[in-house]
C-alpha cells in the first residue's frame, strides 16, 4: 500500500522501468504516496529478478527497490496490451521509462505522440546519456557512467588504481535526480494545466555530483586525484587508526581545531605554525595526520568517541554494515524497513530518509510484487 497521507497522494505513476536507476526513481514517488503501477515484460519480468542474492527463488535486489508497487506483464509490441497501457496512461499524472534513448520512439510513444494525446502526463526518461548528444544511443550501465563521469577518477587510495563507488552512485543519482525533475514539472503542471518532458542522463548526474573537483580544477588547474579519505581542502577531515579501529574526524575551522587539540590532550597543537589555519593543516596534513594518530592509538575507538562527543568535535566510527543494521539512531530514524519476500520471510532493506509529517511515514509496506501478482485487479480497472 501507498502512504495514504503521503505529499504524492493522489498522483498515479505508469512506470517501464526496469533494474535500478528508473526503480529507484518509482520507488521514492511511491513511498512519497503516489500510486506506481509497474509494467514489465512477459515471462521475464525486470530484469533484476534474476540478480541474486535469492530467498526463495525471489531477487532480494528487486525487493530492495520495488516496494509499494503493483505489477502487470504487457508486451508493447501486443496491440491488446498496448491499449491497456494507453487506458493507464489516460489517467495517469507521470510515465517513467529508463529504455536506452530511441526505443520508445520505435515502440510509437514519442513525447509528440504523447504529449498530444495527453496534455497533462509528465514524461520522464531515464538513459546513460540522455535524449541528445552524440552519444545518446549508447547503451551504460552504473560502472560505465562512474568512470566516464569522472566520478572514479577522485575515487580510491592515493597513487592506487581509480575505483567505482560501493554502491551504484550512477544508478541512484540518476533515480534521485529524475525524483525531482518529475515533481518540479508536477508542480509547474498545477499551473500550468500542461505535462512536461524530463530528461534525465546518468552521465549528466555523475558530471553534476563533481561539484567540488571542476571547481577545484577550473580554479586551480590541478587535475584532482584520488585521496583516499582525506578532504582535498580542509584538515583534518579524515579517518585516523585508533588503538582498535578507526574513527573520522572532521574539522573544518579553527575553532572546531582548537576543540580537537584541548579534546586530545595537546592544546600546544592549536598554536603550531604547521597546524595554525586552515590553508597551513591542508599544506601539512601528513604531519598531522602522525600527531593525530600517534595519540588516537593510546586508547579504542569507543573511548575517543565519548571525549570527542563531549568537546562537540565533529566525528563519528566506521561502521560496517552489521552496525548499522544494529544502531539505535538509524532504527528511531524508521531507516530499516522490514519488507515480505518469499514463503512468509522477511528482508531487511533501507528505508526512505525524506521525513514529512508523521501519518504517512508509519503506514504498513507492501512488498515488492511478484510477477504480474496485480493483473486481474489492473485488468479490471483498465481492461477492455
Amino acid at each position: 500500500m501507498t502512504p495514504p497521507n503521503g505529499p504524492l497522494h493522489g498522483i498515479t505513476v505508469v512506470d517501464l522501468t526496469r533494474v535500478l536507476a528508473g526503480p529507484y526513481c518509482t520507488m521514492m514517488l511511491a513511498d512519497l504516496g503516489a500510486r506506481v503501477i509497474k509494467i514489465e515484460n512477459p515471462g521475464r519480468g525486470d530484469d533484476s529478478r534474476q540478480v541474486g542474492p535469492f530467498v526463495d527463488g525471489e531477487s532480494a535486489y528487486f525487493a530492495s527497490v520495488n516496494r509499494n508497487k503493483s505489477s502487470i506483464a504487457l508486451d508493447l509490441k501486443d496491440a491488446s496490451d498496448r491499449a491497456v497501457l494507453e487506458r493507464m496512461l489516460e489517467g495517469a499524472d507521470v510515465l517513467v521509462e529508463n529504455f536506452r534513448a530511441g526505443v520508445m520512439d520505435k515502440l510509437g510513444y514519442t513525447w509528440e505522440m504523447l504529449r498530444a494525446r495527453y496534455p497533462r502526463l509528465v514524461y520522464a526518461s531515464i538513459s546513460g546519456f540522455g535524449q541528445t548528444g552524440p552519444y545518446r544511443n549508447r547503451p551504460a550501465y552504473d560502472m560505465v557512467v562512474q568512470a566516464m563521469g569522472g566520478l572514479m577518477s577522485v575515487t580510491g587510495e592515493p597513487d592506487g588504481n581509480p575505483a567505482r563507488v560501493g554502491v551504484s552512485i550512477g544508478d541512484i543519482g540518476a533515480g534521485l535526480y529524475a525524483t525531482i525533475g518529475i515533481q518540479a514539472a508536477l508542480l509547474r503542471r498545477a499551473g500550468t494545466g500542461l505535462g512536461e518532458r524530463v530528461d534525465i542522463s546518468m552521465l549528466d548526474c555523475q558530471v553534476a555530483l563533481l561539484e567540488n573537483p571542476i571547481a577545484r580544477f577550473s580554479a586551480t588547474g590541478n587535475v584532482p586525484k584520488p585521496l583516499g579519505t582525506r578532504h582535498p581542502s580542509i584538515t583534518p577531515f579524515d579517518m585516523f587508526a585508533t588503538q582498535d579501529g578507526f574513527v573520522v574526524i572532521a574539522v573544518g575551522n579553527d575553532a572546531l581545531f582548537e576543540r580537537l587539540c584541548g579534546a586530545l590532550g595537546r592544546p600546544e597543537w592549536a598554536d603550531d605554525p604547521r597546524f595554525a589555519s586552515v590553508p597551513a593543516r591542508n599544506e601539512h596534513h601528513a604531519d598531522l595526520k602522525q600527531c593525530l594518530e600517534a595519540r588516537l592509538r593510546d586508547a579504542p575507538t569507543a573511548e575517543w568517541e565519548a571525549i570527542l562527543e563531549a568537546a562537540g568535535v565533529p566525528h563519528g566510527p566506521l561502521n560496517g554494515v552489521p552496525q548499522i543494521m544494529d544502531n539505535a539512531h538509524v532504527e528511531a530514524r524508521q531507516m530499516l524497513l522490514d519488507v515480505g519476500i518469499g514463503a512468509d520471510k522477511s528482508l531487511r532493506v533501507a528505508g526512505n530518509p525524506i521525513k514529512m509529517g508523521d501519518a504517512w511515514q508509519t503506514g504498513a509496506v507492501r512488498p515488492a510484487p511478484r510477477l504480474d501478482q496485480d493483473r486481474e485487479a489492473l485488468l479490471g480497472e483498465f481492461g477492455a
